[in-house]
């Protein structure tokens, strides 16, 4: 080899190395938008997961498939700074040692069914009554206790879903039917959470599914949510009588503490109610199924601004007055009264008994759906 071929062949491998090098220290590393490690064991020895999703963004959700609970939801504020807007645990064992349905999956029947009963065809049927004489949010042992099937079903370039399947058996906390339940959680590159709801049935039977996440904004920053500031598109509210049952009124908000049809924040208005807010809002509708925008939500401090989109007829606004600080959450925070607020598409309370509000009544051959997503951004004023 004479000395100009060898300086040649040394300078290109020289070259290729400095490229190899580079390379290695420059490009981006693969996004990995979809994780699962084990969270703990349920009360049976069964193991659960937790399964955490990521976008491009830097907002990351994570949801265990037992009860279908999102326990965390990251997402930046005006300065760019990430933060857990939802409240919940570190550990399943909390979740499993009695909890008002922190970040959890509800049903079959999310919301009241008045003395827990209601008739088919006229047969008479009895639920399961855990509060008081009525039916709650599916029972003594609802969705939100049940260790779902879970599986990655899309990982791609904009987006990562994890869909949870759970079949209901006929009977179970007295519904009837064999109800086959898939929900898919997606987490989009627009900073988006979309919960898709699907059920199927054998026989007819009631169904009304969501998720009963608590919000803070603030991701810890304020000892309440009393400065959130809160639009509902909706002109009336059910109204309850003193056992929660629904009266079967829809009344208008106007000249209430309960008209969020302009901003308003939580604590504005609070001290004309006789508790606090926990109350289902008919939602104004184009008269279809399409996704609507149900509510916003924006917290001044941190800049982030939340849009709730619904297919569903209802809302249920709740400003957690039930939280007493026996509770202690991620990271050792404590969560007390109004530390959290609900904001969670559905069909109204008691609907199976009320024929004046819309139908929650599924039966064979039909598929129940039910759309919500979670759009989160940051603004500097509302």
């Amino acid at each position: 080899m004479n000395n100009s071929v060898g300086q040649l062949v040394r300078r290109s491998v020289f070259i290729g190395i400095s490229v190899l090098f580079l390379t290695a220290f420059t490009e981006k590393p693969t996004l990995r938008r979809f994780q699962k490690v084990a969270f703990g064991q349920t009360a049976d020895g069964k193991t659960a997961h937790l399964f955490t999703l990521t976008n491009a963004h830097g907002m990351v959700v994570k949801v265990t498939n037992f009860g279908g609970i999102i326990t965390s939801i990251q997402v930046p504020d005006k300065n760019n700074q990430p933060g857990d807007v939802v409240l919940g645990f570190d550990s399943l064992s909390s979740y499993l040692s009695g909890q008002p349905y922190l970040g959890a999956l509800l049903g079959r029947y999310g919301s009241f069914i008045g003395n827990g009963r209601f008739s088919i065809d006229n047969k008479d049927y009895q639920l399961a009554t855990n509060a008081g004489t009525n039916h709650l949010h599916g029972g003594k042992s609802g969705f939100d206790k049940k260790l779902w099937q879970a599986e990655e079903i899309r990982s791609g370039k904009k987006e990562a879903a994890l869909r949870l399947a759970y079949m209901s058996a006929n009977g179970e906390e007295g519904f009837p039917g064999n109800l086959d339940c898939r929900v898919t959680y997606t987490l989009t590159d627009q900073n988006e959470l979309r919960i898709d709801y699907e059920a199927r049935t054998d026989q007819k039977t009631h169904v009304n599914l969501t998720h009963h996440t608590y919000f803070d904004l603030s991701a810890g920053k304020n000892p309440t949510i009393l400065s959130h500031e809160v639009q509902i598109n909706a002109d009336r509210y059910v109204v309850m009588d003193p056992k929660m049952v629904p009266t079967g009124e829809l009344r208008e908000v106007k000249n209430s503490a309960l008209d969020f049809t302009k901003p308003a924040a939580l604590g504005s208005r609070m001290e004309q109610l006789p508790g606090a807010y926990d109350h289902n809002f008919l939602l104004n509708r184009s008269g279809n199924n399409a996704l609507q925008l149900a509510a916003t939500v924006f917290e001044p401090g941190s800049g982030r601004y939340l849009s709730v989109f619904t297919t569903e007829p209802g809302l249920e606004l709740a400003t957690a007055n039930w939280l007493n600080g026996k509770l202690k959450g991620k990271g050792n925070r404590v969560y007390a009264k109004q530390s959290g607020f609900l904001l969670y598409p559905q069909h109204l309370p008691d609907s199976p008994n009320q024929s004046a509000f819309p139908g929650t009544l599924l039966k064979p051959g039909e598929v129940y759906r039910q759309t919500t997503v979670y759009q989160f951004s940051v603004k500097t004023a509302r």
